[in-house]
Formats: C-alpha cells, sequence, structure tokens
C-alpha cells in the first residue's frame, strides 16, 4: 500500500503534498458511481463522503469569502486560500465524477455550491419519476423461471436498496411481500402446503 514516506520518495519536497492529494483524490474518486441520469441521490452521498472524508468540503457549508483587497488581514488571507482550494478540488472532483453527456446539459459555474445546486435541480424530477418505475416493477414483476429463484429474490432486493438511496425506503416485511407476490405463480400451491401444516401444527 502507498504511504505519504514513498510517495515523497518521488517528487520534490515542495511538490510532495500536491502529490500525496493528487493520489488522494483519484483513488476516492474510483470509488464513486459515475452519475448517469437514474443514480443522483446515490451519487450525492458518494460525493458527500468522499469530500468530507478528504476535508473538502468547506466551499459546499461555507458561501465564497469577500474578494481579496490590499488591505487584508493574516487570518482573512487564511480563510480566503482554505475556501478558495475546498472550492477548486471540489468542483473538479464532482465533474470528473458526471459523464460528459450530463455535464454538458447542467448549467456550468466556478462555485462549487452553486454547481451542486444546479445538477440537483436537474435530476430532482428524474429521480422522482425513476422512483415510480422502480415502485411499479416492484408490484407488478413476477418469477418467471428464466433465471433462479434467488437471482429473482436478489433483483427485487436489489430494487429496494435503490429506492432507499431516493430517500423511498420499503420496509422489510414490505418486501418480503412483494417477493412473496412475485413466486406466487409458480409457487402458490406450495405456500398454500406450508401455511396450512403451519396451521395444523398450532
Amino acid at each position: 500500500m502507498w504511504n505519504y514516506a514513498v510517495i515523497c520518495k518521488h517528487v520534490n519536497a515542495n511538490d510532495c503534498d500536491a502529490a500525496l492529494s493528487a493520489f488522494a483524490i483519484s483513488r476516492y474518486l474510483s470509488d464513486v458511481e459515475s452519475l448517469n441520469g437514474t443514480n443522483f441521490l446515490t451519487w450525492k452521498e458518494q460525493i458527500g463522503i468522499v469530500l468530507h472524508v478528504m476535508d473538502l468540503d468547506h466551499a459546499l457549508r461555507i458561501d465564497a469569502p469577500a474578494a481579496i483587497v490590499a488591505q487584508i488581514t493574516i487570518e482573512q488571507m487564511a480563510a480566503y486560500e482554505k475556501w478558495e482550494r475546498s472550492n477548486r478540488v471540489s468542483l473538479m472532483i464532482i465533474k470528473n465524477s458526471i459523464s460528459v453527456v450530463i455535464r454538458e446539459a447542467i448549467h456550468d459555474s466556478n462555485d462549487a455550491k452553486t454547481y451542486l445546486a444546479s445538477v440537483e435541480e436537474q435530476f430532482k424530477g428524474s429521480s422522482k419519476a425513476h422512483a415510480s418505475t422502480l415502485i411499479m416493477k416492484m408490484l407488478t414483476t413476477m418469477y418467471d423461471k428464466t433465471s433462479g429463484v434467488c437471482e429473482h429474490i436478489m433483483m427485487m432486493n436489489d430494487m429496494a436498496s435503490k429506492l432507499k438511496g431516493m430517500e423511498m425506503a420499503i420496509s422489510e416485511g414490505f418486501l418480503i411481500y412483494f417477493i412473496m407476490t412475485s413466486l406466487l405463480v409458480q409457487f402458490g400451491s406450495l405456500f398454500r402446503c406450508v401455511s396450512k401444516k403451519k396451521k395444523g401444527l398450532r
């Protein structure tokens, strides 16, 4: 595993922090699911975690400081530099985690907070529409024997996970109900038989 000392052997001392930052950004970015139009909430959560862990979410929480003037205190300069770096790197990470086609449809901005708000506005409606589609699919999907039962159950569970990512979580009880209902066509007689046996044992 790479560490600070190993990286610094290959760069000048003055560039060590920059090299480490570039390496860290690349590593964290690889864990972010690219925004593709159907995964906005999941993408937003992952981006938020990455920026927070890297201590780069400052620009998303704090508005841009006043422009630098001739008479500026050391504290004001430090605050501006912290915000400027956070804003610049955050914007780079956010934009590079969005597919080019989608990026072209989003109003550009040099402010990370503003740009993220534009992305959210773009996908607010589409996320709800996708959630509705998933719910309808869960309600109407029936097991058709083209795949194994386990694969079918995993597919239903995956849809529930996606809904949870859209802040529309389905309780475990409802998920089980949806799964059992979707299997009734093929296994209805088996379920009824098991149910009768359970009642007989009481």
